[in-house]
C-alpha cells in the first residue's frame, strides 16, 4: 500500500524534470526476467477479464485515468508540469485524471468500473486480475514494449499463466536509510532494524502496510534458511507466522510506522527518527534541504523489496482504444524521462535514460540499468493462496491473511 502526495521536487530532481520537459524481477528467482525481444504474450493459460484488443481502432475521444500523483500530470498538482495535454492533442482523447493515495484505494476505485486505465502497484495488480477487473493486454499493440526493462515484463506481479495484464511503467527499491551523525557504524544489513537490543530503539521506522511482511521474509530468507522461504510473497502458514513473530519483536523498537513520505521527511529532519526503510527520492529530498539532513542509503546485504507499477486496462473499459494510446504515450522515452524524474523512480523504458546526461545520471542513481542492483530486488507481488514459488503440496497465505497479520503486528 504505497502512499504518496505530490512531490515538492528539489535540486537535481527539478533540474531533470524541466530539462526533460523541454525535450518533449523476475519477481524473485530470475531477476533478469524475459527476453528483450518479446513482442506479445497472449499466453497458453486461460484469460481472465475477457480477451485482449486485436487492434487499436479510432480513439473514442475520451479516457479516464486512475493514477498515482505525478503519473498523469495535467497541471493539477503543480503549475507548469503537464504531460497529459500533449497526449490529448496527439490522440484526440480527452483525459480525465483521478489520483489515489494507496493501493487499497486504487483497487476499490478501479473495481467501480468508472476508470479505463490504472497505474497499479504489485500489491494491487493480482487482486484486479483475479477479480476479473483487468483485461489481458495485447503487447503487439504496445509500440514501446521491446524497449521496456526485461526484468519488469511478464512477471508474477503483472502476468498470470503467460497472459499479460500489465505494462511496466516504473519502479523503486525500498532501501535502508540512516542519519550518518547518529548511527555508527554504517549499517549494511536489515539486522539494524530488527535487532531488539538496538541502541536506536524508539528512533527506528518501518513502512506501514501488510506488504511490509515481505521485508521481514527477505531478512528471514537470509538468516533462517531452514524456513524454506524462496519467494517473500509466497508464504505458507508457518512461514507467515515466523515473519509475524519477527515483526512483533520489531514493534518494540519502532518509533513510527509511515506511509506518507512527508511525515517521514519531517521526522528525519527533526531527528526523532534516524534509521529505517526509505526510497531514494526521500533521501535526495532530505540531503537537498538547507541545511541538509545527513542521511545515506544502502541496498542491504540481504537484498530488498521494491515497488513496480504497471498500467492495466479495465475489463469493461468504455474507451479501450484511448487506453492503449495512453499506455503507448506514457511509456515513450521522452514522457518517461519527464515523469520518472518528477516522481522519483526508475523508468521502465530504458531509452529514457538516453534523453540527456542528466537522465543518465538519474537512471544510474536509481539503478535502472544496473543488474547488480535490480537483480537483488523482490518486486511487490500480491500474495495468493496458490503459492507463487511453485509449491503445490501446501496452501500459501493470501493478501487478506497478510492484512489480518499486519493488524496483529501493530496491535
Amino acid at each position: 500500500m504505497r502512499k504518496r502526495h505530490a512531490f515538492a521536487a528539489s535540486g537535481l530532481a527539478l533540474l531533470l524534470v524541466f530539462g526533460a520537459a523541454a525535450c518533449g524481477g523476475d519477481d524473485d528467482d530470475d531477476a533478469s526476467g524475459g527476453d528483450d525481444d518479446t513482442e506479445t504474450t497472449d499466453g497458453g493459460g486461460e484469460s481472465l477479464g475477457g480477451e485482449p484488443l486485436a487492434a487499436i481502432g479510432e480513439g473514442e475521444g475520451a479516457v479516464s485515468i486512475l493514477a498515482w500523483p505525478y503519473y498523469a500530470e495535467d497541471g493539477t498538482q503543480t503549475d507548469g508540469l503537464d504531460w497529459v495535454t500533449a497526449y490529448e492533442e496527439d490522440t484526440g482523447c480527452d483525459a480525465t485524471v483521478k489520483y489515489f493515495g494507496t493501493s487499497d484505494e486504487a483497487v476499490q476505485l478501479f473495481q467501480s468500473g468508472e476508470y479505463d486505465v490504472v497505474s497499479a502497484s504489485g500489491d494491487a495488480s493480482l487482486r484486479l486480475v483475479y477479480g476479473e477487473d483487468a483485461q489481458p493486454i495485447n503487447t503487439d499493440l504496445i509500440d514501446t514494449y521491446a524497449d521496456l526493462a526485461p526484468f519488469l515484463k511478464e512477471q508474477q506481479n503483472n502476468s498470470v499463466d503467460g497472459v499479460v495484464y500489465g505494462v511496466p511503467h516504473g519502479w523503486g527499491a525500498n532501501l535502508l536509510q540512516w542519519n550518518t551523525e547518529e548511527v555508527d557504524p554504517a549499517p549494511t544489513s536489515w539486522a539494524a532494524v530488527f535487532d531488539p537490543e538496538s541502541p536506536y530503539a524508539g528512533k527506528i521506522e518501518a513502512y506501514d502496510s501488510p506488504i511490509y511482511i515481505a521485508d521481514a521474509a527477505v531478512y528471514l530468507m537470509a538468516t533462517e534458511p531452514d524456513l524454506g522461504i524462496t519467494n517473500p510473497y509466497s508464504l505458507d502458514a508457518d512461514q507467515l507466522d515466523a515473519a509475524v513473530e519477527l515483526l512483533k519483536t520489531q514493534n518494540g523498537i519502532i518509533g513510527e510506522y509511515w506511509s506518507d513520505y512527508l511525515k517521514l521527511e519531517e521526522a528525519f529532519t527533526a531527528g526523532s527518527l534516524v534509521l529505517g526503510t526509505t526510497w531514494q527520492v526521500i533521501a535526495n529530498t532530505l540531503t537537498a534541504q538547507d541545511p541538509p539532513v545527513p542521511v545515506e542509503t544502502v541496498l542491504p546485504d540481504e537484498g530488498a523489496t521494491a515497488w513496480a507499477d504497471s498500467w492495466m486496462i479495465h475489463a469493461d473499459a468504455a474507451h479501450p482504444n484511448c487506453a492503449y494510446l495512453w499506455i503507448n504515450y506514457i511509456t515513450s522515452p521522452s514522457v518517461q524521462a519527464t515523469q520518472s524524474t518528477t516522481y522519483g523512480e526508475a523508468p521502465a523504458n530504458l531509452k529514457a535514460c538516453e534523453e540527456s546526461d542528466d537522465l543518465g545520471a538519474h537512471c544510474e542513481q536509481y539503478g535502472a540499468n544496473d543488474e547488480s542492483f535490480y537483480g537483488r530486488l523482490h518486486y511487490w507481488t500480491t500474495p495468493t493462496k496458490e503459492c507463487l514459488d511453485g509449491r503445490t503440496d501446501v496452501e500459501c497465505t493470501d493478501y487478506q491473511e497478510w492484512t489480518r497479520a499486519w493488524d496483529e503486528v501493530k496491535g
